[in-house]
C-alpha cells in the first residue's frame, strides 16, 4: 500500500499491488488526470502521460498555449465555463451572478487509516494499518473558499473511495448547485456501460450498452435511490466477462437522488461523473459553512466482472455493514405479510409463529397491520402505538408470547410516511412535504413527513423507541412505500428548499443511527417497496435489504443476479412465498422456491398453517439444510456461472473461504426437448482438492471441475409416450465437499 508525492512533478500515485491511480498538479494551478488501472511501477515523474497537441481551434487555450486547452485535457475535479464546455464537478453561483471558479493546487496530506464521514454513511476501517488517506487541499482566491478531495486506498483491494468537501471561508453567500463526489476522465471510449435498470417487481436487471458520443446517464429524482437505476455503473471493456477482462466500478454510498453518467466528448475521451443529482439541489454556503459530499467506491478488476463483484461484496460485507449482526448468520424467518395481510388478530399471529417454531424457525417478523387504526392502507401511518382490538396485550404481550415460544421477534415499521386519518396527521399536517397551494400526489394513500425536520425525526424516534424498550424487539423492517413529489417543506425558508431533499436523507441517517445506538443488538432490514432503496447507504444501518417486493422464484434469478454485481449474498433477503405466487401467479415446486432463496437471509412469507402436512415436512427438512449451510452461503465467495438474461438457464456457486465446501445452485424454468449435453465450468475451488459432488455421487478435483466442467446434462422428452421427469421450474443443488 502507498500514496506517494512526487515533489518535483507535482505528481500523485495511489497504488497497492492491484491498481495504479495517477493524477499532478497542472502548470494552470489545477489537477491533471493521469492515469486509471492495473498497478504500474513508480516512478518520480509520469508527465508524459499528459496529452497536449496543439489544435487550430483551441479558442479557449490557456495562456495563448494552443496545446494546453482544458476542453481537450483530461482533469481531476473540472469545472464547466473556463475553457471546459463539458459537464463539471462542482457549480457555485456567486454573489455577482458568476458561476466561473478556479481552484487551484494549495497542499496535500496523507494520514493512516480513513476518516469517517460527518453524519453520512461510508466504508470504514477497524485499523489504521487497513488504508491511507489522501487528501488533496484546493483553494480558489476570488471567492476564498476550500475544496478537498479525499482519496482512500485500502491495503490488500483494487478499491480506491472518494469523497469532496468544500468551507467557504469568504464573506459573501455562495450557491452551491452541485458538487460531483468523484469524477474520472477516461482516455478513450472503448467501452461498455454496465448499469442495473428496472421497476418494481424487476429491480436491478443487469443492461449493458456501447458508449456513443455525448452523455449516457443514469439517475433517481424520486428522492430515494430508486427501483428504477440502482446508484451503480461500470465501464467494461467489450471483451469482459464474468472471469475475465478488465472493468471499471461506481458504486454510490448514498440512498437519495443520484446522478451516474459517463460523458464522450467528440475527442473520444470519457468523463464519468458520479454524485448527487443538482435536480432540485441547491445549498446555501453562508460564511464559514461547509458542505460534504457521499463517497464513492471505486473498484478496479482485470478479473473480470466477478472480481469487481466480490471486490465489493467483501468490502460492503466487512467495512460498510457494522455492528454485531455484521458477521453473524442470520436467523431463518417466517413474515406474516403474504399469509394474513391486515387480518390478523394476536391468536392467529401466535398460532403461525407456534407451528414456526415446530418447523425450527428462528424468528417471527409481524408486518404491516399492527398500530394506530391500521385495517387497511388509508389509515394509521404515524400512529405507532398498538391496535389492541386487533392485539389486546399490545406488542408487549405479544412479544412476551412469541419470545416465550423460543422465537425472536420482529416488527415492521414505516417511520417516514403518514395517512391524512391519523392522529399524527391531524395534529401536525405541517408535517408533511406538500407544496402549498399545489395539489399533493400520494402512493398507497400515504405522505411523506418531513424529515429534514429535526422535530419530525425526534417525534417519530420517541414513538418507535417506547414501542421497541417495552417490547424487547429483535428485528426491525424498516419500509417506504413512495417516492417524493411535490416537495416542501414549512420548516425551512423560501431559499433554502433546495436543501430539502439531501436533509430528508440525512434525517433517515440519522434516526437509524439513534435507533442503532440505543438498541445495538436489533438486526434492521431496510425495506422500500421492496428493493426501492437497496443501495450502499442503508447498507451502513441495516446490513440486510428486502431484495424485492417479488418473490417469484423464477423472477428472483434475475433480481438477484443482477443484485450481485455489488452486493453480497448476506445482504439479500430471500423468502419462500406460498403459491400460486402474489405478484405473478406463477406455480412452482417448493424445492425451487427454497433453492433460489437459499442464496440470501432464508426465511418463509405464507401462512405456515395453510400448509400440508407434506410441505411441512418439506419445509423442516428445507430450515435444517440452511441452518447447516447458511454460514456458508451468506459468507462464502460468490461466483454467477450463467446468466439468465441469456437463456433458459442460470447458474450460481457459493464456496467456503477455506474451499473445502462448495454449492452450486442449478435453475432451468422451462423443460427443454432432446437437448444436447451440458457442462458448467466452476470457479473459485482448490485445483489440489477431491471434491465429492452430491446428486452425481462420485469424485473430481479441483482442476477438473475448473477446466473440464460440472456435468448439468438434463431430462428432456422427444415423443409424447416418453416421461419426463422435471419438468418446468427445475432447479438442483450441488454439493461440494473436500474429501
Amino acid at each position: 500500500m502507498s500514496i506517494q508525492f512526487h515533489k518535483e512533478s507535482k505528481t500523485f500515485h495511489i497504488h497497492n499491488q492491484h491498481v495504479s491511480y495517477i493524477f499532478h498538479v497542472m502548470r494552470n494551478g489545477q489537477l491533471g488526470q493521469l492515469y486509471y488501472g492495473k498497478a504500474i511501477r513508480d516512478r518520480d515523474n509520469f508527465d508524459h502521460l499528459l496529452e497536449i497537441e496543439p489544435r487550430a481551434m483551441a479558442v479557449c487555450a490557456f495562456d495563448f498555449d494552443r496545446g494546453f486547452s482544458l476542453e481537450h485535457i483530461k482533469q481531476e475535479y473540472p469545472v464547466y465555463g473556463s475553457g471546459d464546455m463539458r459537464f463539471g464537478a462542482i457549480d457555485i453561483l456567486q454573489e455577482n451572478g458568476s458561476r466561473i471558479l478556479d481552484f487551484q493546487y494549495e497542499g496535500y496530506e496523507i494520514i493512516k487509516g480513513k476518516p469517517k464521514l460527518k453524519n453520512l454513511p461510508a466504508t470504514y476501517v477497524e485499523h489504521d494499518d487497513e488504508a491511507e488517506t489522501l487528501l488533496v487541499y484546493l483553494y480558489d482566491k476570488v471567492i476564498d473558499a476550500k475544496l478537498t478531495l479525499s482519496y482512500t486506498l485500502y491495503k490488500d483491494l483494487p478499491i480506491i473511495c472518494r469523497n469532496a468537501h468544500i468551507v467557504n471561508h469568504g464573506k459573501q453567500e455562495l450557491q452551491l448547485d452541485h458538487m460531483m463526489s468523484a469524477v474520472v476522465d477516461f482516455p478513450d471510449m472503448d467501452y461498455e456501460m454496465l448499469e442495473l435498470t428496472g421497476a418494481w417487481s424487476r429491480e436491478r436487471y443487469v443492461k449493458t450498452r456501447k458508449l456513443e458520443h455525448g452523455i449516457q446517464s443514469i439517475y433517481s429524482m424520486k428522492g430515494h435511490s430508486g427501483n428504477n437505476f440502482s446508484p451503480f455503473l461500470a465501464l467494461k471493456r467489450e471483451n469482459c466477462g464474468e472471469y475475465s477482462g478488465e472493468v471499471y466500478g461506481f458504486s454510490f454510498v448514498y440512498s437519495g437522488n443520484f446522478i451516474a453518467q459517463a460523458d464522450v466528448s467528440a475527442y473520444d475521451t470519457t468523463r464519468v461523473s458520479m454524485g448527487i443529482h443538482p435536480q432540485n439541489f441547491t445549498w446555501d454556503l453562508a460564511p464559514k459553512e461547509e458542505f460534504q459530499t457521499p463517497e464513492v467506491v471505486m473498484v478496479y478488476s482485470n478479473e473480470g466482472l466477478n472480481g469487481m463483484s466480490n471486490t465489493y461484496h467483501q468490502l460492503y460485507r466487512t467495512r460498510l455493514a457494522r455492528g454485531v449482526h455484521r458477521d453473524k448468520t442470520r436467523p431463518i424467518l417466517v413474515n406474516n405479510w403474504e399469509g394474513t395481510y391486515f387480518d390478523f388478530d394476536e391468536d392467529k399471529i401466535v398460532s403461525i409463529a407456534t407451528t414456526a417454531k415446530e418447523l425450527g424457525m428462528e424468528l417471527f417478523v409481524l408486518d404491516d397491520g399492527w398500530f394506530g387504526k391500521r385495517n387497511n392502507d388509508l389509515a394509521g401511518l404515524g400512529d405507532w402505538y398498538p391496535n389492541l382490538e386487533k392485539l389486546p396485550n399490545g406488542i408487549t404481550g405479544l412479544a412476551k408470547r412469541i419470545h416465550d415460544l423460543g422465537l425472536q421477534f420482529g416488527l415492521w415499521f414505516e417511520p417516514e410516511m403518514v395517512n391524512k386519518d391519523s392522529d399524527l396527521y391531524r395534529t401536525h399536517p405541517e408535517w408533511t412535504l406538500e407544496t402549498p397551494n399545489r395539489h399533493s400526489s400520494h402512493g398507497r394513500c400515504q405522505y411523506i413527513l418531513d424529515f429534514s425536520n429535526p422535530e419530525v425525526v425526534d417525534y417519530i424516534y420517541n414513538m418507535m423507541e417506547k414501542v421497541i424498550g417495552e417490547a424487547n424487539i429483535d428485528y426491525i423492517k424498516w419500509d417506504m412505500n413512495r417516492a417524493m413529489s411535490e416537495v416542501y417543506s414549512t420548516a425551512h425558508s423560501a431559499k433554502q428548499q433546495g436543501r430539502v431533499m439531501h436533509e430528508y436523507i440525512l434525517g433517515v441517517y440519522r434516526l437509524y443511527e439513534r435507533l442503532i445506538e440505543k438498541f445495538p443488538n436489533i438486526l434492521f432490514e431496510s425495506c422500500a417497496s421492496g428493493g426501492a432503496r437497496f443501495d450502499a447507504g442503508m447498507l451502513y444501518y441495516a446490513p440486510q435489504c428486502w431484495t424485492s417486493d417479488d418473490s417469484d422464484a423464477i423472477e428472483r434469478l434475475k433480481i438477484q443476479y443482477g443484485t450481485s454485481m455489488v452486493f453480497p449474498v448476506s445482504s439479500m433477503g430471500a423468502h419462500v412465498s406460498a403459491i400460486p405466487n402474489h405478484q405473478v401467479c406463477r406455480n412452482t415446486p417448493i424445492e425451487t422456491r427454497a433453492n433460489v432463496a437459499y442464496f440470501g437471509t432464508f426465511g418463509y412469507e405464507l401462512d405456515l398453517n395453510k400448509l400440508s402436512d407434506e410441505e411441512k415436512e418439506i419445509v423442516k427438512t428445507q430450515v435444517n439444510f440452511m441452518k447447516e449451510y447458511r454460514e456458508l452461503f451468506q459468507f462464502g465467495n460468490f461466483y454467477r456461472l450463467k446468466s439468465p438474461f441469456e437463456g433458459n438457464e442460470t447458474i450460481w456457486m457459493v464456496v467456503s473461504p477455506d474451499k473445502n465446501t462448495a454449492i452450486v445452485g442449478y435453475y432451468r424454468p422451462l423443460q427443454e426437448v432432446n437437448v444436447a449435453y451440458r457442462r458448467v465450468k466452476l470457479l473459485g475451488l482448490d485445483p489440489e482438492k477431491n471434491y465429492h459432488i452430491s446428486l452425481h455421487d462420485y469424485t473430481c478435483y479441483g482442476d477438473e471441475l475448473m477446466n473440464v466442467g460440472l456435468m448439468t446434462s438434463d431430462a428432456s422428452a422427444g415423443e409424447r409416450n416418453m416421461q419426463v421427469n422435471e419438468g418446468d421450474y427445475l432447479s438442483r443443488l450441488y454439493i461440494l465437499k473436500a474429501q
